[in-house]
């Protein structure tokens, strides 16, 4: 697609221009593409998601729970704040123009995503799949657990 004109400028034939001048002021900042830090999903279903890990937690703990695994279920906990407090904080900094969805507006329209148009219903489940058999996860194993012991 590209081919070197080393010999049409040579022969005259390529023409020079000068670089078409900008309407913006040469320091101001580009921003070619709005950025979506929230991915359209209503606050209430981020913090169902918080909910169900922190359920795990305290069905672990309940059904396992001693002295000894106090400091690594906390441990877990402020990874679980942190690894949903950090992009939460992410979505209101300066230059997210972006809001989550509204619960009314999410169920009327459902979310865009990279296949196309997702259905509400289907994106709640997709989103709340996993934490959800975490949780049955973690009570089978305790179920178990005392069935045995």
């Amino acid at each position: 697609m590209s081919k070197q004109l080393r010999d049409e400028i040579d022969q005259g034939k390529a023409r020079i221009v000068d670089a078409p001048a900008s309407a913006a002021p040469q320091n101001a900042a580009r921003h070619q593409v709005e950025v979506d830090r929230n991915f359209e999903i209503p606050t209430a279903y981020y913090g169902i998601t918080v909910g169900l890990y922190m359920a795990f937690l305290a069905v672990t703990f309940a059904g396992f729970g001693n002295p000894e695994l106090v400091i690594p279920m906390i441990i877990f906990a402020v990874f679980i704040v942190g690894g949903f407090g950090v992009p939460a904080i992410w979505t209101r900094l300066k230059g997210n123009e972006s809001r989550p969805l509204t619960m009314g507006k999410f169920a009327k329209d459902g979310i865009m995503t990279l296949t196309g148009r997702l259905a509400p219903r289907d994106a709640v489940i997709q989103m709340l799949i996993l934490p959800v058999l975490i949780v049955m996860w973690g009570i089978a194993t305790v179920i178990i657990a005392a069935v045995v012991s």
